[in-house]
């Protein structure tokens, strides 16, 4: 596996053999980055399920500020610290060893403020959770924290990636905006919901009393 494109271009990463989500082809994610550069430029970013950072590493070496990586397996998170090392960009990530449906994506530590609110989330799940996905489960609570506004900024992204035809629940937090299928998987961007931003707002007008 190797970086595509900007500043770390063409450098190889550590990938772990034992993954249980297809690994996202050069060509399905230079489609999707080249959609969404706006939204990573500059962005503090969430790659959530991490793995060893590949889609994480590749936004930062395209223009994203900071990237928080969120993993739990063991081996994942050693390969994901030798690949940041290889690449000398500590200072512009946060590895955060956490389970997903426990998590609550708020950084703590003295340099949790330069790495969140996010303002893009990679959100890509094993392939076998997609279908419990289902209202109420500890996999689609997850995803509603992930639109707290402590947690997202107000018009943040969601790249939520799934096996295709697969049936899932969407918190009613996020809309899908579009989505890309390609090579047996879909790749919802979302959007939080106009009701979400609007509880959001009228949360941040509310004086303490």
């Amino acid at each position: 596996m190797r970086i595509i494109a900007g500043k770390f271009r063409r450098r190889k990463l550590f990938t772990n053999p034992g993954l249980t989500t297809r690994p996202i082809t050069d060509r399905v994610k230079e489609s999707l980055l080249e959609q969404i550069q706006k939204r990573i430029q500059g962005k503090r970013v969430a790659d959530i399920f991490a793995g060893t950072g590949t889609i994480g590493l590749e936004v930062l070496s395209r223009g994203a500020e900071r990237v928080t990586f969120i993993e739990k397996d063991r081996k994942a998170i050693e390969l994901l610290r030798a690949n940041i090392e290889q690449l000398s960009c500590e200072d512009e990530v946060l590895v955060w060893p956490a389970d997903v449906l426990r998590c609550s994506f708020v950084p703590k530590g003295t340099q949790a403020e330069d790495f969140s609110p996010w303002e893009t989330v990679f959100f890509d799940p094993p392939y076998a959770m997609v279908p419990n996905i289902k209202t109420g489960s500890p996999l689609w609570n997850s995803m509603r924290r992930l639109a707290r506004e402590n947690v997202t900024t107000p018009d943040a992204t969601l790249v939520f990636r799934v096996p295709k035809r697969v049936d899932f629940d969407l918190p009613s937090e996020w809309e899908i905006d579009w989505s890309l299928t390609r090579s047996g998987m879909t790749i919802h961007i979302c959007t939080k919901s106009e009701a979400t931003t609007e509880s959001e707002t009228e949360a941040e007008s509310v004086e303490p009393s």
